[in-house]
């Protein structure tokens, strides 16, 4: 079984149990009149994978979280009904609250794609990775190992460095992508027989996502059936066994991995597979200005880390110099925790510098008081990594566009591929993809100069990713430049005409994509690159 180099795994064919773990026959999940699930049939074995792909809306999210009793969650009541819902030999049809309560954690784990959202930022790591253990009844399932022993040793298994200082830590002081792999963590701690995995590498690195991916084929040949929900083909092609495409509530399309992504017979597929990015960005080339519109110099960025003493601190951007010319789309890459999203805060003046400064239009940017840099704020904006988070839950999307500054709410709305319909929405009522093409509108509502983008592309279906990138390289085409931050290699050279990338808070790397992606100088770069998913390639190669 490969795990990083970029070639599809070889799955072995599962072993089949005469009762699946999970067997789903006629699922229908309403809300109010609103059909989002019609009729689904699914069963997975144990030590198998079964992947859910579909585009953007097509109820994806709604079931992995019907698995769990969890449908109505997101602010809509919801209706639930099956002829068969049963989960490692439960039969759930009718379950109440406390029903579903016993099964969480113990016989089935969840890891949502929203990270931020579903860890609770005044508890530490520790807590919320043991609260799995506590509620599932299962603290001493390996006999005499304590908690925080089985603790350390799940955040290890999900791929974080130093799991004894993670543990310490609380969700706001890690990165987006080992955020995520907290909750992965959380999920695999109690051992349960099914995982549900809802975008679990949405916010990983090329390198921390294969890694991923293979402690996930590690559970799976151990035995733990898996269910994957993802808009990564990628992801799909290196663990999946089988593939159910969703479109409309509806199964289209459903075979082994290999031979739907070879040989799709369903429009919805075909289509998905053909809007993957793929090569160089396509031309013409922007016309990018002389002048330098955002500069950073000598950046450097500290953290205290819990229980060091005074002395202990984590260097999060040590140096960085950065610049951005009119008009030029920029591209950030690194592995998670390399510095990114803190590079991005400072750029933004979200944080000021512990040394060095950033400048604005050669003026004064992180130096200045927050009330003086009020008046530019609208020239830079920024579309964040943790969504929902960003967003008031008690406003609806037209009014959070209106609240952005914008005139036409449903015309900004068109420009990101959604339809008037969503203007009524509230924002915890729709999709992760629909969630994320409402923050790239709210951006856009001030017309700013510079946009800066944090992962805007990573929670959306690779057919609205497609349409996403259009539409920026369209605001860039009308002079805008862009700062796109990413985990996704082959989003980056489609869209940006610079790479920079980043390595334990430091520039290892910088210069032109196309000369960056041929002749790679750094060891992170070509790992980041040889780590790049089989279909299509977040490479782009």
């Amino acid at each position: 079984m490969s795990g990083r180099t970029g070639e599809p795994m070889l799955t072995p064919a599962p072993v089949r149990d005469a009762e699946p773990v999970l067997a789903v026959a006629d699922l229908r999940v309403s809300f109010r009149s609103l059909e989002v699930l019609r009729g689904l049939d699914l069963r997975v074995h144990a030590g198998e994978c079964l992947a859910v792909v579909g585009p953007s809306g097509a109820g994806k999210s709604v079931l992995a979280r019907s698995l769990l009793g969890l449908a109505g969650e997101g602010g809509a009541p919801a209706r639930v009904a099956a002829a068969t819902l049963r989960i490692a030999g439960r039969d759930l049809r009718g379950a109440r609250e406390r029903d579903w309560r016993r099964v969480r954690g113990r016989h089935v784990g969840l890891v949502l794609q929203d990270a931020l959202g579903s860890l609770d930022p005044l508890r530490t790591v520790h807590a919320e990775v043991a609260e799995t253990l506590h509620t599932s009844g299962r603290p001493a399932a390996r006999g005499s190992a304590p908690v925080g022993e089985r603790v350390r040793d799940a955040l290890a298994r999900a791929g974080l460095p130093e799991p004894d200082v993670v543990a310490r830590q609380r969700p706001g002081a890690l990165s987006g992508g080992m955020r995520q792999r907290a909750l992965i963590a959380s999920a695999i701690v109690a051992e349960p027989p099914l995982l549900v995995l809802d975008e679990p590498t949405t916010a990983l690195d090329a390198t921390v996502a294969a890694d991923v991916l293979a402690l996930l084929g590690r559970l799976r040949d151990a035995g733990t059936a898996l269910l994957l929900v993802t808009h990564d083909l990628g992801a799909v092609a290196r663990i999946a066994d089988r593939v159910v495409v969703l479109a409309d509530g509806r199964a289209v399309e459903e075979g082994p991995t290999a031979r739907v992504l070879t040989e799709p017979h369903h429009a919805v597929t075909r289509g998905l597979l053909a809007a993957l990015p793929r090569g160089p960005k396509p031309p013409p080339a922007p016309v990018i200005g002389t002048d330098v519109l955002l500069a950073g110099h000598g950046l450097r960025r500290t953290y205290p880390l819990p229980g060091r003493g005074p002395r202990g601190a984590r260097t999060a951007v040590d140096g960085v110099a950065v610049t951005v010319r009119r008009g030029e789309a920029l591209g950030i890459v690194g592995e998670s925790g390399s510095g990114k999203s803190t590079l991005t805060r400072l750029l933004l003046a979200a944080e000021r510098p512990d040394e060095g400064t950033v400048e604005l239009d050669r003026a004064p940017w992180s130096d200045l008081p927050e009330a003086r840099r009020r008046a530019r704020r609208a020239r830079i904006r920024l579309v964040p990594q943790d969504v929902l988070a960003s967003m008031d839950p008690r406003r609806d999307v037209r009014r959070i566009l209106r609240d952005a500054g914008a005139s036409n709410p449903v015309a900004l709305l068109a420009r990101v591929h959604l339809g008037p319909e969503v203007a009524d929405r509230m924002p915890r009522s729709l999709s992760g993809g629909q969630r994320q093409r409402v923050a790239i509108a709210r951006a856009l509502a001030a017309d700013p100069e510079l946009l800066v983008l944090d992962e805007p592309v990573s929670a959306l279906d690779v057919a609205v990713q497609a349409g996403i990138l259009d539409l920026l390289r369209e605001v860039q085409d009308a002079g805008t430049a862009l700062v796109l931050v990413s985990h996704d290699l082959a989003v980056v050279r489609r869209l940006c005409d610079r790479v920079l990338v980043l390595s334990e808070g430091r520039v290892v790397e910088e210069g032109a994509v196309e000369t960056v992606w041929a002749q790679p100088r750094s060891e992170v770069t070509r790992a980041l690159l040889a780590a790049a998913s089989p279909v299509g390639g977040r490479g782009g190669r």
